[in-house]
């Protein structure tokens, strides 16, 4: 099924976005369809700065930090400009910390060897730090019109059902997005993009698809064998192996025991609490002092799952540890903390008040 090859039928792709312009929902980050009419260019910063928080993350969670990004850096100059901890703070919560990271050096080559400007191709954007083929691909098409194919799950999903492709992903992905490049448009490509991705995420969604309000539903082949909700199959997922460790919340009258991680590796850059035993990183308590076990908290990375147990101090002045330094109470905030070490915070404050 080729776009627009049913007789005359009107193309797929222009279906869609007639539906879109309908239906577009409104993010903080995209330029609607009436604005681009009107001539609005999307800006590639916040295009990219979009993407790159959208990634492993739902647009729920994403909308509150990218206004924050952009009211504290709104140019891409500011962002280069900011100092590391400042971002990582703004970040934590979002988890998948190496894409903060990745910003940070994007926004400065952009800077340094860009002019403060983007790439407004597809190979171009490929040659900044943290940028791979899918957020390429959604820069060029969104902010420069390219006609670019743009596949997330979402796509995907659509994918699978309007063309019945019942091989499992992720063995489909090379399958599925070479039927979404026969429907990419020449025209509108960014605005196409958006399209399938919003169709996706609240028609075409992943249990009970809203078949009956679809601007694909005659052209659905997995509608019309009655298993669009069986689609796109997948794989059985395997157990994620278990990892335990231990953390040291420790206090004195100079504040809270931290220290900040290595930059490479698991919450590279990020502020923590002294750990020992679950990221290779670490070592024995970072004091001599009564530690008390007060519980334990668990977090699921991408690739394993993680136990951590607590152990909290109250310690005189002037001790010295091993690993960290006293931050200020008064300085120190749990905001900018990851969010496995926010979990382990909100467990072992209420024992350090009380001790």
């Amino acid at each position: 099924m080729r776009d627009g090859e049913e007789g005359g039928a009107i193309p797929l792709s222009d279906s869609l976005l007639a539906w879109y312009d309908r239906h577009a929902r409104v993010m903080p980050w995209r330029t609607s369809p009436e604005d681009r009419r009107a001539g609005v260019v999307p800006d590639p910063y916040r295009v990219w700065l979009s993407e790159v928080m959208l990634q492993q993350t739902t647009v729920a969670a994403v909308r509150e930090y990218f206004r924050r990004f952009t009211d504290r850096w709104p140019t891409v100059a500011d962002l280069a400009a900011a100092r590391d901890e400042d971002v990582m703070g703004e970040w934590a919560g979002l988890g998948y910390y190496a894409r903060a990271r990745n910003l940070l050096k994007c926004a400065r080559a952009v800077v340094a060897d860009h002019d403060g400007r983007f790439p407004a191709t597809r190979d171009g954007l490929l040659t900044l730090p943290g940028i791979g083929p899918y957020t390429a691909s959604a820069i060029s098409a969104i902010a420069h019109d390219a006609p670019s194919t743009v596949v997330d799950g979402n796509v995907e999903r659509v994918m699978a059902r309007l063309y019945a492709i019942e091989t499992p992903l992720p063995a489909a992905k090379a399958a599925l997005t070479q039927c979404a490049a026969l429907l990419t448009p020449q025209e509108r490509a960014g605005d196409y993009a958006q399209a399938v991705m919003d169709l996706g995420a609240t028609i075409c969604t992943p249990r009970n698809p809203a078949c009956g309000i679809c601007p694909w539903q005659q052209p659905c082949a997995a509608r019309r064998a009655g298993i669009q909700a069986e689609l796109p199959r997948k794989l059985p997922k395997t157990a994620k192996p278990v990892r335990r460790g231990m953390v040291w919340i420790a206090r004195s009258d100079e504040g809270i025991l931290v220290e900040r991680r290595p930059e490479r590796g698991l919450l590279g850059g990020m502020i923590g609490f002294p750990g020992d035993g679950w990221d290779g990183a670490g070592g024995p308590a970072p004091l001599t002092a009564a530690w008390q076990e007060v519980g334990e908290v668990r977090h699921t990375f991408t690739h394993f799952d993680l136990y951590l147990t607590l152990f909290v101090a109250s310690v005189p002045t002037g001790l010295t540890p091993s690993r960290g330094m006293f931050t200020p109470a008064a300085v120190f905030r749990p905001a900018d903390l990851p969010t496995v070490m926010r979990k382990a915070w909100d467990v072992a404050s209420s024992s350090l008040s009380s001790r």
